[in-house]
């Protein structure tokens, strides 16, 4: 047997300590706001200079030398046996990991069917009389492997439709529903996208989803507010600001963490499953159906066994990747912002079409 050194030992002890940091202190704020309380897509989010002070940078940089920690050890005795234990610990849903997403993806179709008026998510409002009725069809494609494209085509129809009427920046939130309508589809086809599994496909875009997401913790704080205000003891006696700023930069880690090493991908996507499992018991039924169809992308990515080693190089480039990351999301959604609604920063969203929810 290797020689495994105490600091190593002492490893899954630490991860297990920040994991209940992630889960207590922000369960409750990966409830998506938008379901929640009031939000103005259109309005003046926070600006740059504020979103990057000196709290944001600590916290990115110890939530950066966190990943570059896990993926040095990967390339440890220890990191190779907490891969091989969790290969075993999850071969039964990984022997079941498309069945369980078109179980879970059923559930939520079948959930919009009775609830009636949304589209695909709880804030995406409709009274289109049949679309409900689309939607129990969907969930009735899921039952076999032959129809699967049918249902993964009425995902992009209502992504689409939404698009249409919320605009694509509001839609921005969600690409993981192609990921899901594309995971189904390759699925049905037994094939890959340019190279990718679709566990692989479904897996960047919720990475893809959940970063954006982060952005707007950091944009729109404020939205957050009644959650604060009702809640008070989820940001464990930080100040909302702070609070705010941490939950977006541990999403937005955890979402990296998604599209990196094995041994780091698999954890994130275990400690994400916590987290919004934690907001379900906090926020109730409609988190649960909002939420459903990432927790089981989450428990299939969790469960994928395939290993590309970690390597020294991996641990080098986690701060260039990460850093360029980013950039990219802040500077892609304050851009995309300006020129969007750039000539309405500060008027409501009634004046541009938008909702205000």
């Amino acid at each position: 047997m290797p020689y495994v050194s105490s600091s190593w030992v002492r490893l899954p002890v630490m991860l297990a300590g920040a994991a209940s940091f992630v889960l207590l202190g922000t369960g409750a704020a990966n409830a998506h706001v938008k379901w929640f309380c009031a939000f103005d897509v259109a309005g003046q989010p926070r600006g740059l200079e504020q979103v990057l002070c000196t709290d944001f940078e600590l916290l990115t940089g110890l939530a950066l030398v966190c990943l570059m920690f896990g993926c040095l050890a990967e390339g440890t005795p220890l990191g190779t046996a907490i891969l091989n234990a969790l290969d075993r610990a999850t071969a039964a849903v990984r022997d079941n990991s498309a069945l369980i997403v078109r179980a879970v993806v059923g559930f939520f179709l079948v959930s919009l069917w009775n609830l009636g008026g949304i589209i695909l998510t709880p804030e995406l409002k409709t009274d289109i009389a049949w679309i409900p009725w689309l939607q129990l069809a969907m969930a009735a494609g899921l039952l076999w492997k032959r129809t699967l494209p049918l249902t993964a085509a009425g995902i992009v129809f209502l992504f689409g439709l939404a698009v249409w009427n919320y605009g694509a920046f509001h839609l921005a939130d969600y690409p993981v529903f192609l990921g899901v309508a594309a995971f189904l589809a390759l699925t049905a086809f037994d094939r890959t996208l340019f190279g990718q599994r679709p566990i692989d496909v479904v897996r960047i875009a919720a990475a893809i989803t959940l970063m954006w997401a982060s952005v707007e913790k950091w944009a729109y704080p404020h939205w957050t507010d009644p959650l604060i205000a009702a809640k008070p003891a989820m940001t464990m006696g930080a100040s909302p600001e702070l609070f705010m700023q941490a939950a977006g930069v541990i999403e937005f880690t955890l979402a990296f963490a998604l599209i990196w090493t094995p041994l780091v991908r698999r954890a994130s996507a275990i400690i994400l499953t916590a987290v919004f499992v934690s907001a379900i018991l906090e926020f109730g039924k409609v988190d649960a159906i909002g939420h459903s169809g990432i927790i089981a992308v989450l428990i299939a990515i969790a469960a994928d066994d395939a290993r590309v080693p970690a390597t020294r190089r991996d641990v080098v480039l986690t701060p260039v990747y990460y850093a360029s990351a980013l950039m990219l999301f802040l500077g892609v959604y304050y851009f995309a912002h300006g020129v969007l609604y750039g000539s309405t920063y500060g008027i409501g969203a009634g004046m541009t079409g938008l909702p205000v929810i």
